[in-house]
């Protein structure tokens, strides 16, 4: 890439703010530095030059921004308005410089400026927008939408907090505040003009209108204000620039002069306070019973924001309502925005007067559902009172929902009350709860699984009686991820390496990789390939050093497993291997083994104690293996803190085998299996998610696969699985949880590791014992293939050659065709004078 795309060709007389040269980019940075950060060049703070950069990045995406909003409106546009309640966008400045195309330019103005691109780059804060793989999809969607030139607007909310900042203190995971709002956000733009009212509590109304109709009439407790905040989302190469639009909560009056007159200060601010509480932090823990309002409270609060401004850009295209599936599609990203069935029913039938059944129509066609998990646990419900008491209004239309839908369904399926109990939008089995899974799949025109495995299971198993009514409505779309954040910039060596064999242009056609295949036994290009591994490696190396203080060898094999600490994840399977092999390795301190580096990562949830337990057991195996003088350094474990965007820049690159080892049939999908494999990760895993396309794309010969298949662990549970039975059969694994629990690894704290071991020999929910045998042996595969170097290095260069399947733009392409019949809208620049 030279830094300049054939869409814009800059000229020595190009303007300050939108030119694309190293003399435009230059002038542009030191006028925002004066006019925007108020500093001098003498006295700036990287920080101060990082924000002028970023600015001027910004100036040239906002010619783009304009361009694509006059385009839209021009040609009568369908949207595609993609709804989560987690965006994790990650770092902005250099995805944003190479979808620009001028990341080489502003790296040489930065230097005529004494400056270094990369200092600045680390600089930047983490947006505390998301979590885990659902927010990093739809940051990878997003991307994509802007990519294939897709008219999309992304919805969320403005969390002021991220979740959490992860630090390790002890050996244990210690919450720290993320204020990534802390030194401002130069990419978000406020839009006060663009504001909508959410109301809460209160009660309803119902009356008959002048016609004779049958009129609700709303009445809230208290009214929150949404105001829209925009980041600009640019395609990559291409002028479409759209939009994340996330919603900032604010009080309607902030200030009650009458209470403050009189004396009662706090009154006078506590609508301000109660309101902006809405968007102060990515979801609370919601095990307290005001967690969980506010949870609600938030999920509500985001889409009727977006559902008014949907309809207000309706309006401003000048179409009537009956038009809104025509000119917008709404994707539910999981159940979050999954209450919008009921809130866009309230808004069409109460507020616009749309008859019943039209407004049913409009919604069904507008709306479509991505599942996102199997866990019965994990498939949203909320209890009748929290809701009826926070949202009474949307719990009537549930229930007319809900009333309609039941009866439609006893006339396909007379007698059957078990179908309708199981299908009831109420769960009334016990304490009677709202399911937003079956609100979603009810109220949408489509509805998809994210992978071939979850979209089977999900039609056999958590909502099997709705694919039997509506077989036509469920589809597959397999996740996937973008290869300009997660190979482009995150693997600038491997990117280089595939520019000058393949020639530009694979970034927005994966399937292009293919073509490395013809090099998988080249020894020429066998030894360039190993040589970005081991400078990605040497990198990663330094930073677990900085991180963690533990020193390790580049040259040992980087065993990574990176994700959300959760049992069904299983990183406690891998930890058991590595304490396999640490006690191997004392008995045998000469056994001829491949120096490894098992490299964790990942935040539990605050109140999820075995998942904070399991961390503890990482750390405490790291202490003890990482100072043994017989292991001599050939086992190292590293727990690296803070997983997140941006430390998976250095993380997916240097990795040579991807663990993914989660439960068959647990993981939906998955996306971090797909960045290791774009990356030449190999990967040992479970049939489970998209391991199972990926091994296929690949090839067995090229995965280490192990482990009980979704039906096989199915038929081990009906069977009465015995846990302690499969440790009292095999030596190695007794031993391993006999010193886990006695304290070898807590210090001698006999307790510590207690109840994870008791949960594994006498619950184990995840079949972590009836799979370790497989996998202690598959392990041992891994060890062979990595001693074979020519082996091992084409197995790494056919991951990254089939790993095309897996970009976000297939997945989008996917959803335009199969669900939001939605079409490209090519953006063209005018030339200013």
């Amino acid at each position: 890439m030279d830094g300049t795309p054939t869409f814009e060709s800059p000229t020595s007389a190009e303007p300050a703010r939108s030119g694309l040269g190293v003399e435009a980019l230059q002038r542009d940075i030191v006028d925002n530095l004066i006019c925007l950060q108020a500093r001098y060049p003498e006295i700036a703070t990287p920080h101060d030059w990082y924000m002028a950069l970023a600015y001027a990045v910004r100036d040239r995406m906002m010619t783009r921004r304009v361009a694509t909003t006059h385009t839209y409106v021009a040609r009568d546009a369908k949207v595609a308005c993609y709804l989560s309640a987690e965006f994790l966008i990650g770092p902005q400045l250099g995805n944003n410089l190479i979808n620009l195309g001028i990341e080489n330019n502003a790296r040489e103005a930065l230097q005529a400026l004494g400056l270094d691109l990369d200092e600045l780059l680390s600089i930047e804060e983490e947006p505390g927008l998301g979590n885990g793989g659902l927010g990093r999809l739809a940051a990878c969607y997003l991307d994509s939408l802007s990519t294939l030139e897709i008219p999309a607007i992304g919805y969320g909310i403005r969390y002021e907090f991220g979740i959490f900042d992860q630090e390790i203190r002890d050996g244990w995971q210690v919450e720290v505040t993320d204020k990534w709002l802390q030194k401002g956000n130069p990419w978000e733009i406020l839009r006060p003009d663009v504001a909508f009212y959410v109301g809460f509590g209160g009660r309803t109304e119902s009356t008959t209108d002048d016609e004779g109709r049958f009129r609700v009439r709303w009445i809230p407790a208290y009214t929150v204000k949404g105001v829209a905040c925009d980041t600009p989302i640019p395609g990559f190469h291409v002028n479409t620039c759209n939009s994340l639009r996330l919603w900032k909560s604010e009080a309607v009056e902030s200030f009650d002069l009458q209470d403050f007159n009189a004396g009662d200060y706090y009154e006078a601010v506590h609508e301000k306070v109660q309101s902006e509480t809405l968007s102060k932090v990515l979801y609370p823990n919601d095990e307290p019973e005001a967690g969980k309002r506010l949870r609600l409270a938030q999920q509500y609060f985001f889409v009727s924001c977006s559902l008014q401004d949907m309809l207000r850009l309706l309006a401003l295209k000048g179409e009537p309502i009956d038009r809104l599936p025509d000119m917008f599609t709404a994707q539910l990203n999981d159940t979050h925005p999954s209450i919008a069935v009921a809130e866009l029913m309230r808004i069409l039938v109460d507020e616009r007067q749309v008859p019943w059944d039209d407004a049913w129509d409009i919604t069904r066609r507008t709306l479509s559902y991505t599942n996102h998990t199997l866990l019965p646990e994990a498939l949203e419900t909320w209890g009748l009172p929290l809701f009826q008491g926070l949202l009474p209004r949307l719990i009537e239309i549930i229930y007319e929902i809900n009333r309609r839908f039941l009866d439609d369904v006893r006339q396909r399926y007379p007698g059957d009350d078990a179908r309708i109990a199981r299908m009831s939008l109420i769960d009334e089995s016990g304490a009677k709860r709202v399911r937003m899974a079956h609100l979603a799949t009810v109220g949408s025109h489509a509805v998809n699984g994210v992978a071939a495995l979850h979209s089977k299971l999900l039609e056999e198993t958590v909502l099997r009686d709705f694919a039997e009514l509506w077989p036509e409505r469920f589809h597959n779309v397999t996740n996937g991820v973008t290869p300009r954040r997660f190979m482009m910039l995150s693997n600038p060596g491997l990117a280089k390496l595939l520019d000058d064999g393949l020639g530009e242009g694979w970034a927005t056609d994966l399937s292009r990789l293919r073509e490395l295949a013809e090099y998988a036994d080249d020894a020429a290009f066998q030894a360039r390939w190993r040589s970005v591994k081991q400078a990605n490696k040497q990198i990663l190396a330094a930073k677990i050093q900085s991180a963690t203080g533990v020193v390790v060898d580049p040259a040992a094999l980087f065993d990574i497993q990176v994700k959300r600490i959760h049992e069904y994840k299983r990183q406690h399977l891998n930890a058991l291997y590595i304490v396999t092999q640490y006690m191997r390795l004392r008995r045998e301190p000469q056994l001829p083994l491949a120096p490894r580096c098992f490299v964790f990562g990942g935040k539990a949830a605050p109140g999820y104690a075995m998942a904070k337990l399991i961390i503890r057991l990482i750390n405490g195996i790291a202490e003890v293996v990482n100072d043994d003088p017989a292991i001599n350094g050939r086992l190292k474990v590293v727990f690296f803190p803070d997983f997140n965007v941006k430390n998976a820049h250095f993380i997916y690159p240097a990795a040579d085998l991807s663990e993914q080892i989660s439960t068959a049939g647990k993981e939906a999908s998955g996306t971090g299996n797909m960045k290791f494999m774009m990356n030449g990760a190999l990967t040992i895993g479970t049939l489970d998610g998209a391991n199972i396309e990926i091994r296929e794309e690949v090839g067995d010969e090229n995965f280490f696969l192990f482990g009980l298949s979704a039906d096989e662990v199915e038929r081990v549970k009906r069977e009465g699985y015995r846990p302690a039975e499969y440790a009292n059969a095999n030596r190695k694994l007794r031993e391993v949880l006999e010193l886990i629990g006695s304290g070898h690894f807590s210090r001698g704290d006999r307790e510590m590791f207690r109840p994870l071991v008791d949960n594994l020999l006498h619950h184990d929910p995840f079949l972590v014992l009836a799979d370790y045998a497989a996998y202690v042996a598959r392990q041992e595969d891994v060890s062979l293939a990595w001693r074979d170097v020519p082996r091992w290095t084409r197995m790494s260069i056919l991951n990254t050659a089939y790993a095309g399947k897996f970009s976000s733009d297939r997945a989008i392409r996917e959803y335009c065709e199969q669900i939001w019949n939605i079409r490209p809208v090519k953006i063209s620049l005018e030339r200013r004078s």
